[in-house]
């Protein structure tokens, strides 16, 4: 099943938060992505039933293997996207907001030239 733009920003921000956090939970996730409590259920509800994520009895969250594959590529994305954006000239703050948004509808052979362009330079 595929997934859409707002299931891929949670995959990244749990995957972000695993770098940072032992342990990730909803409200970690409500406090990062500034949404409610009910509204993170209700993704976290799709994404373990799509196969994203796993929720321990304790809480915890964690990215399947599928899952994990999707967040990095989101994050991989992001980071060079911002990097590329910021050696332009574009703020911090504002390479950060657009690269969130060009992210998820840049083409895999753009974004495979852009890496290989700042490879070669």
């Amino acid at each position: 099943m595929s997934i859409h733009e707002s299931g891929e920003n949670y995959l990244e921000q749990i995957f972000i938060l695993s770098r940072q956090k032992e342990k990730v939970r909803a409200v970690d996730l409500c406090a990062a992505l500034g949404f409610s409590r009910p509204t993170v259920s209700v993704m976290l509800r799709e994404l373990r039933a799509d196969g994203f994520v796993t929720v321990a009895p304790n809480g915890g969250l964690a990215l399947t293997e599928k899952g994990e594959a999707v967040a990095k590529r989101m994050y991989e994305r992001h980071c060079i996207i911002a990097e590329v954006l910021m050696s332009l000239g574009v703020s911090h703050d504002v390479a950060l907001e657009d690269a969130c948004k060009i992210e998820h509808d840049i083409s895999d052979e753009t974004f495979a030239r852009i890496c290989e362009y700042l490879k070669k330079n």
